[in-house]
């Protein structure tokens, strides 16, 4: 049966720190061969099984838990698998399929940062590898999609500085003499008494400054999202921001505004 690159179950020479006697190598090596067979058959119980009398007689040997670990994965138990891939890199730091497993348990265990991170340690070393390249994307995409949503229900959780305004509880004192809003509207006239004021240099009265603000945000909420994206460098006239902000507060007064900026400009000075 073929199976991809992080899934073969393989022999190899077990690690050299106080290595059991020859017999009881030989013993292993044959109690894995098993193992492998059963492996191949599914039969992933007496894989399981087969491999761990494998790991009692050499418990040094990193590759009897990376293929245990995979047997492991197959039945579902991924926190058995998990513990025998991480014990199998404590092993050997070299074997990549005890990456490739871990990786593995934690994806099906919800952990994917972790998963990530060791099948970002796979492709490096086998940066060819198209299956292990495959489930890094993959793994990668889920990671940013969590993120995403993570950030969208802060967002939602968030109150805006707008809702926390009480512009009711505001006044205007009696000496300021500036444009008012007519029932909290922007207008023609209220616009037009605005740019006077403004060439005059004086100020707008913070509750005016604020009631306009909230129409502006009611406005633009009700837009589409805004996507940003990257422009070569323009020069932008300073009559076409006031344009546009001209607009977007005769928007929320429900004017509705067509023309050139020089047009609008004269049109309010008159």
């Amino acid at each position: 049966m073929a199976m991809a690159e992080g899934e073969r179950t393989e022999c190899a020479e077990p690690a050299r720190d106080e290595p059991p006697a020859d017999g009881a190598l030989k013993r292993a090596e044959e109690l894995k061969t098993q193992a492998n067979d059963y492996f191949k058959a599914k039969d992933y119980e007496n894989a399981i099984k087969f491999y761990s009398q494998a790991i009692e007689l050499n418990p040094s040997n990193a590759i009897y838990y990376g293929n245990r670990s995979l047997a492991y994965l197959r039945t579902e138990c991924y926190g058995y698998a998990l513990g025998d891939a991480t014990r199998a890199i404590e092993i050997d730091k070299k074997y990549i399929k005890g990456y490739y497993r871990r990786a593995a348990s934690n994806m099906a265990l919800g952990k994917f940062r972790a998963a990530l991170r060791d099948y970002e340690t796979v492709v490096k070393v086998k940066p060819h590898d198209k299956d292990a390249k495959m489930k890094y994307q993959e793994c990668n995409k889920i990671v940013k999609q969590k993120a995403f949503e993570r950030a969208i229900a802060g967002d939602e959780h968030k109150r805006s500085v707008v809702d926390s305004l009480d512009i009711e509880s505001m006044t205007i004192e009696d000496e300021y003499s500036g444009p008012k809003l007519e029932d909290g509207k922007v207008t023609i006239t209220f616009m037009k008494e605005l740019m006077q004021w403004y060439k005059d240099q004086k100020k707008l009265h913070r509750k005016c400054a604020y009631q306009i603000l909230v129409q502006v945000k009611e406005v633009l909420s009700k837009l589409s999202t805004l996507v940003e994206t990257t422009l070569k460098e323009v020069r932008v006239e300073p009559g076409v921001v006031a344009h546009a902000m001209i607009l977007a507060m005769w928007e929320a007064g429900g004017w509705q505004v067509r023309g050139q900026p020089g047009q609008l400009m004269k049109t309010l000075s008159q």
